[in-house]
């Protein structure tokens, strides 16, 4: 407990202090331009008319590639700017256009980490959708007709999923003292206010009273992430997971993390283990499990981790799995199905900025696949 309570103390101080270490790829768009702006405003809604009890994530959807925005408030309201064009941040798929990868496991590297990191792309093409796990998100359009709009998108609203649910929500908080409950509150507060020093202050205090706090120790993390403190905010999404091993939320973002940093090992680890606690309402860790295995050099894992993702991506939302699935194969020499998968990537996300690769090479897998 002493140990959990330092690390804490040592995890805001360098936080407060600093302000530096290591980076998640940063959140919204560049300030100080002088471009024209679109202003976005709307509101998230649980499909019984409530507002969600935690702050949801607003991401732009771009052809199944999601990009931080905004916060809900306590009312489930949000607003946000972005320019004109879209996206200033100009990251995104390191593929460019020519020939296919001879090396499957470089191709099916940046696969995964395209699930959380923005890309370029207009508008009209994107989306907006709330996340918050537990449930699953309609989506309304982000088409824009003038730059001068004041572009209200009305109403997301949030579906629980089935088993998902009752992970989303720790048992350890029924057990924490009125105190830790008022620090956590007002850390949400802060957040929802971007107050991100002043929410991990907050959060810190509440596993301090109460060091099980499984779910204050998961935003502490995202409040650390947010001050661009990666290593300690997974020090604390791993101290919940310690507190509450059922409670599904930090188990992404450690697989996003150490997708991000190249760590395979950790990648497959809280990818499978996410999977093993819910394996039937989120596809996207399937994709995560798919890439970990091929870089670790498990292609028949990898394969059938795509396969069964797909199987749950119903809506095709995440069309980086056919993408993957297809590049497995093609180094399987079965030609034939991978053509197929690089089909439907092209009919699932037909601007992607790798899309033109792939619909230039589909010729000569097509006849690859015919010669055999």
């Amino acid at each position: 407990m002493y140990r959990r309570m330092l690390g804490c103390a040592v995890m805001i101080w360098g936080t407060l202090a600093t302000g530096r270490g290591q980076t998640f790829p940063a959140p919204g768009l560049g300030k100080g331009t002088s471009e024209h702006v679109v202003f976005f405003s709307g509101n998230v809604m649980l499909d019984d008319g409530s507002a969600p009890s935690e702050p949801a994530r607003i991401d732009r959807v771009c052809d199944g590639r999601a990009h931080f925005e905004a916060w809900t408030d306590d009312r489930g309201r949000f607003s946000f700017k972005v320019s004109a064009r879209g996206s200033s941040d100009e990251s995104g798929d390191a593929s460019q256009p020519g020939a296919l990868p001879a090396d499957v496991n470089r191709a099916i590297n940046s696969s995964a980490s395209q699930y959380s990191m923005p890309v370029i792309s207009k508008l009209r093409d994107c989306e907006l959708m709330a996340t918050l796990a537990g449930y699953r998100s309609e989506r309304v359009s982000m088409a824009v007709k003038s730059e001068m709009d004041d572009f209200r998108v009305g109403t997301i609203f949030l579906h629980p999923l089935s088993r998902a649910t009752s992970l989303t929500v720790s048992a350890t908080t029924l057990a924490a003292p009125s105190s830790a409950k008022k620090a956590y509150e007002k850390g949400l507060e802060a957040m929802r206010q971007q107050k991100w020093g002043a929410a991990a202050t907050a959060f810190c205090r509440a596993v301090k009273i109460y060091p099980k706090f499984a779910v204050a120790w998961y935003q502490l993390g995202l409040a650390l992430q947010r001050r661009n403190q990666a290593a300690a905010a997974v020090e604390a999404w791993q101290q919940s997971r310690d507190s509450d091993p059922h409670y599904l939320k930090p188990y992404e973002n450690l697989t996003i993390f150490a997708d991000q940093m190249g760590d395979w090992a950790d990648s497959e680890k809280y990818s499978r283990l996410w999977i093993q606690l819910d394996p039937e309402d989120f596809p996207a860790a399937y994709l995560f499990n798919a890439v970990a295995n091929a870089r670790l050099g498990k292609p028949d894992d990898a394969e059938r981790a795509a396969r069964t993702g797909l199987r749950l991506d119903r809506d095709h939302r995440i069309p980086r799995l056919s993408y993957v699935l297809g590049l497995l194969l093609m180094d399987k020499h079965q030609y034939s199905e991978s053509a197929q998968y690089f089909r439907d990537y092209l009919e699932f996300a037909p601007n992607a900025n790798d899309a033109a690769m792939v619909r230039q090479q589909l010729p000569r897998i097509e006849s690859l696949a015919a010669s055999k």
